[in-house]
C-alpha cells in the first residue's frame, strides 16, 4: 500500500506541477508577475515567499493554480500585468500548461520505448511475451470472479489437465468450446501466480464472449533512442486525438441521455488504477502516468469556464469583438465553472468510494 500511495502522490502531483509550471514559466518569460504558485486549492497548509512569488501547499488536493497578476483585470497599463499583454502573449501563457502535459507524455513515451513499452503485437511477432487481459466487461463472469485488466493468462482448464496458453486465440477457442462450464484460469498478477475459477456463460454476448474479457498478445517493443523519440512524438499526438474524440463522443452521448458516467474517475478511482498499475510493474506505471498526462491536457483545453480552454475562448471572443469582455462578468463565469467542476469532482469521488465499498 505504501508503494501505491507514493506512486499516486508522485503521478498526480507530478501532472499538476508540470501543468502549472508551464503557466509559471511562460508568464515569467513574458515579464508577467506571478503572485503565487500553489499545489492544491486553499485553505493553505504551508507557504514560502521567494522574490515576488509565494509557493504554497494547500488542503484541497484536486489540482493546483498559478496566481498571475492582472488575470482578473487589475494592473491595466502596467508592464508586468497579464491584462496589459497582447492577446497572443496571453494565449501562450494559457496554452503553456497543456503544452507541458504533452511534453511530459512525450518524454514518458520516449523512455518507455527505450526500455520496452508493453504493446499489442501480431501472433508471429518475435517480441511476443505473454497473453494478457486487456478489457473486462461490466457485470461479466470475469469481473465477478475477480479477474483484472493486466492479468497474464498462463493456462486454462475445465475439469481436466491444465492447457497452457501461448496465444490469445487459445483462450477464445477454449472458452467458446466450454460454454456454461466452470473454468479454471491460471493467471499471473504482478509477482503472484494463482488460479481463479469462473463459470462461462451458456450464451456468449456480442463483443464479450462467454467470459466477458478481451485478450491480446502483449509484448515489449524496444526501440533505439532515435526511433523512440520519433515514435513517441507521433504517438503522443495520436493519443491526444483519440482521447479528444472519446471525450467529445462521451459528452454528446451524455447530452443525448446515453452517456455512461462510469467512464469518469476521480482521485479515488485514479488511486485504484494506480494500485493495479503498480502491481503490474514499473513500466505499466509509467505508461499509466503517460495516459493520465494526455487526458489532463485534453480536459484542460476544453472550452469550459475555469479551464484553460475556457479562458482561450474568452480571448477569441475579445479578438473577434475588438475589445475585452467585462472583467467582472468573466470572473463570475469562471467562478461558476470552477464550482461546477468541484461539485462534479466531489460527486465522482463519492461514487468511487461507493463502488469500492
Amino acid at each position: 500500500m505504501a508503494i501505491t500511495i507514493l506512486a499516486f502522490v508522485l503521478i498526480l502531483g507530478g501532472l499538476v506541477f508540470t501543468h502549472e509550471l508551464g503557466h509559471f514559466w511562460l508568464a515569467k518569460r513574458q515579464g508577467i508577475k506571478v503572485e503565487e504558485f500553489g499545489l492544491g486549492f486553499p485553505p493553505r497548509i504551508w507557504g514560502i515567499k521567494k522574490g515576488e512569488t509565494t509557493y504554497s501547499l494547500n488542503w484541497i488536493p484536486f489540482g493546483g493554480f498559478v496566481k498571475i497578476f492582472g488575470e482578473n483585470g487589475e494592473g491595466e497599463g502596467q508592464t508586468n500585468s497579464f491584462v496589459s499583454k497582447t492577446i497572443g502573449q496571453r494565449a501562450k501563457v494559457i496554452v503553456a500548461g497543456v503544452a507541458m502535459n504533452m511534453v511530459l507524455a512525450f518524454v514518458l513515451l520516449a523512455v518507455g520505448y527505450m526500455i520496452g513499452l508493453p504493446s499489442l503485437v501480431a501472433k508471429e511477432d518475435p517480441t511476443l511475451k505473454q497473453v494478457q487481459i486487456v478489457e473486462i466487461a461490466a457485470d461479466s463472469p470475469a469481473q465477478k470472479a475477480g479477474l483484472r485488466i493486466g492479468d497474464i493468462l498462463l493456462g486454462v482448464s475445465s475439469g481436466s489437465a491444465l492447457r497452457m496458453v501461448k496465444e490469445a486465440s487459445d483462450v477464445s477457442g477454449f472458452t467458446a468450446a466450454h460454454k456454461g462450464e466452470e473454468l479454471t484460469l491460471k493467471i499471473k498478477r504482478g509477482d503472484l501466480t494463482q488460479e481463479i475459477k469462473v463459470t462461462a456463460r451458456s450464451q456468449a454476448l456480442a463483443n464479450e464472449g462467454a467470459l466477458g474479457i478481451a485478450v491480446g498478445n502483449v509484448g515489449r517493443i524496444v526501440l533505439p533512442w532515435y526511433r523512440a523519440i520519433y515514435e513517441a512524438f507521433i504517438s503522443a499526438f495520436y493519443l491526444f486525438y483519440l482521447v479528444l474524440a472519446a471525450i467529445i463522443k462521451f459528452l454528446l452521448d451524455l447530452i443525448a441521455g446515453a452517456g455512461d458516467t462510469a467512464q469518469v474517475s476521480g482521485p479515488i478511482g485514479i488511486y485504484s488504477l494506480t494500485s493495479q498499475a503498480s502491481k503490474m510493474g514499473l513500466i505499466y506505471l509509467l505508461q499509466f502516468a503517460m495516459l493520465l498526462s494526455v487526458n489532463f491536457a485534453v480536459i484542460n483545453i476544453l472550452p469550459f469556464p475555469a479551464l484553460d480552454g475556457g479562458r482561450l475562448f474568452f480571448l477569441l471572443v475579445e479578438k473577434i469583438k475588438g475589445s475585452p469582455i467585462s472583467t467582472s462578468l468573466e470572473r463570475k463565469i469562471h467562478l461558476g465553472g470552477f464550482v461546477v467542476l468541484i461539485l462534479l469532482m466531489i460527486a465522482v469521488t463519492l461514487r468511487d468510494v461507493y463502488n469500492l465499498l
